[in-house]
Order: C-alpha cells, then structure tokens, then sequence
C-alpha cells in the first residue's frame, strides 16, 4: 500500500517489478507469495466480533488482487508469470498444482502463489513455506519494514541489536520475532532456511540473491 493508509499504491507496484525484474535477469527461479493485509486481515475482522473463518476466506481473496495486481506490474516489465491460487477462481489464475508451478518455475516464469494455503487460521507465512518446500525452494526471502532481526523492536528501541545470523534454536530461545510459529516450526523441521530483509530499500533484492550480507539470516 505504499505511503497509503489501505488498498494498492501502483508506485511501489512499478518499483517491485523492477527489483524483482533484476534478480529475474540473474537467472534465479522467482515464486511469490503475497499477502493481503492492506486490504482486510482475518485476525482484524474476527477482533471486531466477524467469524474468524468467514474473514480468513476474505483475507485469502485480497491476497489474490494483491497477486492480479504484482501480476499486472510484473508483465508491465517484460516478465512472464503464472498467477497460482489456492481457491479456485478458473478464470483469473490457475489452481495450485505442484507439478504445474514446479513447470513454470523451469521454464521461467515467475510464480504468485494467491490465496494462502486455502484454508482458514494459516498465515501467508505459512503458505510461504509450505509452497517453498513443495517446489524445492533453496531459501524464503521475507521481505519487510526492517532491515532483519532485533533482539527487539527497532522500531520501539533505538538501541535494539541486531542479527546477522541466528540458528533456529536461537529463535526459539530468545523469543525472537520472524514468523508465525507455525510457519518458523516447518522451516525448521525441513531446514529451509529463511533470510529476513527490508524489501523496500531499492536494491536490496537483488544484493540479497547476489550474496551480499543483507539482512539476517535463519538457519539450522
């Protein structure tokens, strides 16, 4: 959403699909998993008294214009793509099939996988995982708001510290932030590593895949 209060800023659109353009011309196989809370989250529904379940299914259908929208800006740059979703909307994206993405991935062409894992109480984290395994991903590239992990807030402590590398064990330990539990418990059940970075520094995408120490990274 950009600087924007809700819903989609078409700059930070435009912007994405350059980064992603860059790392794509290195030679890298691309799936994305986005999310939908600029335009509704389940949690915040079911907070204000909505069924949990009915706002889950409603936060999986704005991740899926969120993917129609990446979509859009990706073939805006030249980029082939396969938007993939977890319900079943036949005549806006195909239905998720390992095979199908794994497919597309070889021949490349940059994979939305929409709609989460389909079901109601799993977080776009988890979905993240779960589709990184399932088509042999080597790592998950989080991108948020901050530059890796703290072992606090950074943006309530300006004397946070942060992490350059912390094993699995470590996060669990100290508590840390990184993902939902569910979605951390699978990575590290399937040593997928995970690497945390702040996607919205023009760049840093591609220093990521390029080796660079961007960010903070997960491992067993």
């Amino acid at each position: 959403m950009g600087d924007r209060q809700y819903g989609i800023d078409p700059k930070r659109l435009a912007e994405y699909a350059e980064e992603i353009k860059q790392v794509h011309e290195l030679g890298v196989e691309i799936a994305i998993v986005i999310g939908g809370g600029n335009i509704f989250r389940g949690v915040a529904g079911a907070s204000q008294g909505m069924d949990r379940v009915q706002g889950d299914y409603m936060g999986m259908m704005a991740t899926i214009i969120n993917g129609m929208a990446l979509q859009g800006a990706l073939e805006e740059v030249g980029l082939q793509t396969r938007l993939q979703t977890a319900l079943k909307i036949e005549a806006i994206a195909e239905p998720y099939i390992k095979r199908k993405a794994t497919r597309h991935l070889e021949k490349n062409r940059i994979v939305i996988f929409g709609a989460g894992t389909g079901n109601p109480y799993f977080t776009t984290d988890t979905a993240a995982v779960l589709r990184g395994i399932e088509v042999n991903a080597d790592v998950i590239l989080k991108g948020t708001r901050v530059d890796g992990i703290y072992d606090s807030d950074p943006e309530k402590n300006p004397n946070a510290v942060k992490f350059d590398y912390v094993s699995f064990e470590q996060v669990l330990e100290q508590g840390l932030n990184v993902m939902d539990t569910t979605a951390f418990t699978l990575s590290q059940e399937n040593k997928l590593p995970i690497l945390v970075f702040d996607m919205n520094t023009q760049g840093n995408l591609l220093k990521v895949c390029q080796g660079e120490p961007i960010g903070t990274v997960v491992n067993i």
